[in-house]
C-alpha cells in the first residue's frame, strides 16, 4: 500500500515535470508571436512615419521659390494631402483681414465631406472665440472630443456641432515673437480621433511652412502694392522710378522712366545706354555723381541734359541712393528721376528778365540823376523865344526834321541855343516820351569819356569798382544829344561811326556787342570841315553826322529878338530873387541891341541876372562895363571886336579863366569853349604872351 502510494506520487511528480515543460515550450512559441507582432506593428509605424515625413517633405519642397500668386492653390493642395494620408475629414486656415483687432476670417479650406453651409465671411472672434484667445496667446489647442472643451469654449462647442465635428488641433500660424499672423485648424468628423504628439508636432511642421509662404506672400503683397502706390505717385507727379542692379548692370525703370529717357518697352538698359542719351558736356559730370554716391552712400541729387531721339534737348534731375547688403556691400543703387525741362526755361527767362529788370532800374537810376542835373542846367522856359524870321526858318527845319530817325548837326557860335534847338527836335519827335540824354564832349576827361559814352564793366580798369551803364544804353529807344562833338578825342570817333552806322558798340571790359536803336543829334562851335582837313575830325564821320545840318544863327543876326529876350529872362529871374521889375527902359533896350554879343544869348541871359540882382526898385537897371558899351562903336572886323572883348575880360579878371568870376563865367562861356575862342582868335592863355593890342 504504502509502494503504490509511492509509485503514484513519482508518476504525479513526472507528469507535472511534463505539463511544466509543455507549458514552458507553449510560453516559448506564444512569447515568439508576440515579439513578431510587436515587430511587424513598429516596422509598419516607422513606414507609416517615413512616408508622412516624405510628405511633409514634398509640401516644403513646393512651396520654395513659390510665386506668390501660386501659394494659396499650393495650401489647398498640403490641407488635401495632409487629410488625406492622416485620415481627416476637415482642415481650415485663419487669416487677418486688414489691420482690425480680432478679425479673423477663414480664407482656405478642405473638406471633402461637405457640410452645412459656410458663411462667405466667417469671423473667428464670433464663431470661435475660444480657440481665437488661445491662438492669441500663441497656444495650441488638441482635443480628442470636443466634449473635452472647457466651459467656456460652449460657443465654440455650438459651431463643432453645428458642423459635425468631433475633434480638433488648432495651431497659430506664429513668425518669431509677432502676433500671429493666423491660425490652422485639422479636424474629424467622422468619430473621435487620438492625437498622438507625435502627429501634432508633425502638424505644426504643415503650420510652419504654411506660416512662411503666408507671411512671403503678405510682405510680396505689401512690397507690391507699395510699389503700385509708390508708382502711383510718381506717375502723378510726372516722375520715373529706376533701379540700378550692380551684379548685373542693368537698370529696372518703371513705364514713366523709360519714356523720360526714351527707351523702348522691352530694351535692357544698362549705364552706358543711359550715358549715351546724356548730352555730351554732362556725361562726366553724370558719372562723378554716381561714383560719389557710390563711396559715401548718402542720397544725393544732380540735374542734367538729355538729348531725345528726335534731337530735342531736356532738363532731368535725379535724386537716388545707395542700397546695401547686410554685410555692407553695395547691392543696388536706386532713385527716381523727373523732367525738369519747363522749370529750367521759367528760370532761364526769370533771370534774363531780373537781368533786364536789374539795367532798367540801373538805367531808371542813371536818368534820375541825369534829369536831376538837366533840371538844373536847362532854362526854365518852355520855348524858344523869338519872333524873327531868321529863327522862324531854324524852327522850321528843326520841325521837319523832329518826326524822322535822321541825325542831326547843329553849328553855331557858343552861346547861341544850339541845345535848346536839340530839344525842340526831340520833343517833335517819336522818342519824346523817353528822355533826352546829353552828353558834353568837351567837359569829360578824354580817359573817362569811353566809359561815359559807352559804359564799362567791373574791373574794366584801374578804379572801375563797379558796372557803369553807358549813355548810348541809357539812351536806348530815346535820343541822345552830343554837345562839342568837334571836342571827341580821335580815337573814340571811329567808335562813334560804328554806332551811327550800326547800332553796335561793347562796353570796356566786354567782348559782348550791346545793339541799341538811338538817334543822334550833335552839336558843336568848331569848323568840322576845317578839322577834317586838319586831320583832327575824321571826315567819315563827319559825314555821317552831317545829314541834315541846321546852323543857329548868332543873336547879332536877330537883334530884333533881344526885347523879347529880356523880359523872359526878367520873368525867369524875378520871381526867385522876389522882385517886381515892370520897365525896361527903351534906351536900354537899344543898348543891348547895339552890342554885338559874342557871348550870344547866353551873354545876354546872364547880363540880365545881374542887372535884376543890382536893381533896386521896378525899373531895371543894366550896368553895362565901358569896355562893353564902347566895343559897338569902335571900327574893325567881328573877329577884331571879340578879340577885344574878351582881352578886355580877362585883363578884368587878372587872366584867370575858370573858377567864380574869372572870364569864363563873366562871358557865359564854358572854360573849354572860350580856351577854344581864344585859341582860334590867337589869344594867348596868360599875360605876356604875345601881342594882344590888336
Amino acid at each position: 500500500m504504502r509502494k503504490k502510494t509511492s509509485h503514484k506520487t513519482a508518476r504525479e511528480k513526472i507528469n507535472h515535470q511534463k505539463k511544466n515543460a509543455a507549458m514552458k515550450e507553449q510560453k516559448v512559441f506564444s512569447d515568439q508571436g508576440l515579439f513578431a507582432e510587436i515587430e511587424q506593428r513598429d516596422e509598419k509605424f516607422i513606414a507609416e512615419r517615413l512616408q508622412f515625413e516624405m510628405l511633409l517633405a514634398d509640401i516644403s519642397n513646393r512651396f520654395i521659390n513659390l510665386p506668390a500668386d501660386h501659394i494659396d492653390s499650393e495650401i489647398v493642395g498640403a490641407q488635401r494631402a495632409v487629410c488625406d494620408f492622416l485620415g481627416l475629414n476637415l482642415c481650415a486656415l485663419w487669416q487677418w483681414v486688414g489691420e482690425a483687432s480680432g478679425f479673423f476670417t477663414m480664407t482656405h479650406i478642405y473638406r471633402p465631406l461637405g457640410g452645412p453651409p459656410i458663411p462667405e465671411r466667417m469671423d473667428a472672434k464670433g464663431y470661435f472665440p475660444w480657440c481665437l484667445k488661445q491662438t492669441m496667446a500663441n497656444k495650441i489647442v488638441v482635443l480628442s472630443s470636443i466634449d473635452k472643451a472647457p466651459a467656456e469654449a460652449a460657443r465654440d462647442k455650438e459651431t463643432w456641432r453645428h458642423y459635425g465635428i468631433k475633434t480638433a488641433v488648432v495651431i497659430p500660424l506664429s513668425v518669431g515673437k509677432e502676433r500671429p499672423i493666423g491660425g490652422v485648424s485639422f479636424n474629424t468628423i467622422l468619430g473621435e480621433h487620438r492625437w498622438p504628439e507625435e502627429i501634432v508636432k508633425r502638424l505644426q511642421l504643415v503650420a510652419q511652412i504654411f506660416t512662411n509662404a503666408l507671411n512671403r506672400k503678405l510682405s510680396e503683397d505689401r512690397l507690391r502694392e507699395g510699389e503700385e502706390r509708390l508708382a502711383l505717385a510718381a506717375d502723378s507727379a510726372g516722375a520715373g522710378l529706376w533701379s540700378l542692379n550692380f551684379s548685373t548692370g542693368c537698370y529696372w525703370l518703371t513705364d514713366k522712366a523709360r519714356e523720360l529717357f526714351g527707351f523702348a518697352e522691352n530694351e535692357v538698359v544698362t549705364l552706358d545706354r543711359v550715358l549715351d542719351v546724356v548730352h555730351p558736356d554732362d556725361r562726366e559730370l553724370l558719372r562723378q555723381k554716381i561714383q560719389e554716391v557710390l563711396r559715401i552712400k548718402k542720397e544725393d541729387t544732380i540735374e542734367y541734359r538729355i538729348i531725345r531721339a528726335d534731337g530735342s534737348m531736356r532738363w532731368i534731375v535725379s535724386r537716388g541712393r545707395v542700397q546695401s547688403t547686410i554685410e555692407g556691400e553695395a547691392d543696388c543703387l536706386m532713385g527716381i528721376s523727373m523732367d525738369i525741362t519747363d522749370r529750367k526755361l521759367m528760370e532761364t527767362l526769370l533771370r534774363e528778365q531780373l537781368k533786364q529788370i536789374e539795367e532798367l532800374k540801373y538805367k531808371i537810376e542813371r536818368e534820375n540823376v541825369y534829369l536831376r542835373d538837366e533840371a538844373n542846367l536847362q532854362c526854365l522856359h518852355e520855348e524858344i523865344v523869338g519872333e524873327s524870321d531868321v529863327l522862324k526858318r531854324i524852327l522850321s527845319q528843326a520841325k521837319k526834321v523832329a518826326p524822322t530817325d535822321s541825325t542831326v548837326l547843329i553849328t553855331g557860335e557858343t552861346g547861341t541855343g544850339k541845345e535848346l534847338i536839340a530839344r525842340a527836335i526831340h520833343c517833335h519827335s517819336r522818342q519824346s516820351n523817353h528822355i533826352l540824354v546829353k552828353v558834353d564832349c568837351a567837359s569829360l576827361p578824354a580817359a573817362l569819356i569811353e566809359s561815359e559814352l559807352f559804359g564799362r564793366e567791373k574791373g574794366a580798369y584801374t578804379g572801375a569798382l563797379a558796372k557803369q551803364i553807358g549813355r548810348f544804353e541809357i539812351a536806348d529807344g530815346s535820343t541822345i544829344f552830343l554837345d562839342e562833338i568837334g571836342e571827341l578825342p580821335l580815337e573814340l570817333q571811329s567808335k562813334l561811326l560804328r554806332v551811327l552806322e550800326n547800332g553796335e558798340f561793347e562796353r570796356l571790359g566786354s567782348p559782348k556787342t550791346i545793339r541799341v536803336n538811338v538817334r543822334v543829334i550833335a552839336a558843336t562851335n568848331r569848323n568840322l570841315e576845317d578839322a577834317t582837313k586838319k586831320g583832327t575830325f575824321r571826315e567819315d564821320l563827319y559825314y555821317r553826322l552831317n545829314v541834315f545840318p541846321i546852323k543857329v544863327p548868332p543873336l547879332r543876326e536877330h537883334r530884333d529878338d533881344i526885347p523879347l529876350l529880356v523880359y523872359s529872362f526878367i520873368n525867369e529871374f524875378a520871381g526867385k530873387m522876389g522882385k517886381k521889375i515892370r520897365m525896361v527902359p527903351e534906351s536900354t533896350l537899344e543898348m543891348l541891341k547895339q552890342y554885338h554879343w559874342p557871348g550870344n544869348v547866353r551873354e545876354l541871359r546872364n547880363i540880365i541876372e545881374q542887372a535884376i540882382i543890382i536893381t533896386e526898385g521896378d525899373v531895371l537897371q543894366v550896368n553895362i562895363p565901358q569896355r562893353l558899351s564902347g566895343d559897338s562903336t569902335e571900327s574893325g572886323t567881328l573877329e577884331q571886336a571879340e578879340r577885344r572883348h574878351i582881352t578886355g575880360i580877362l585883363g578884368k579878371t587878372g587872366w584867370r579863366i575858370k573858377g567864380q568870376n574869372g572870364a569864363a563865367e563873366l562871358l557865359g562861356l564854358k572854360p573849354s569853349t572860350l580856351y577854344a575862342k581864344m585859341e582860334k582868335l590867337g589869344i594867348p592863355t596868360s599875360r605876356g604872351k604875345g601881342d594882344i593890342s590888336t
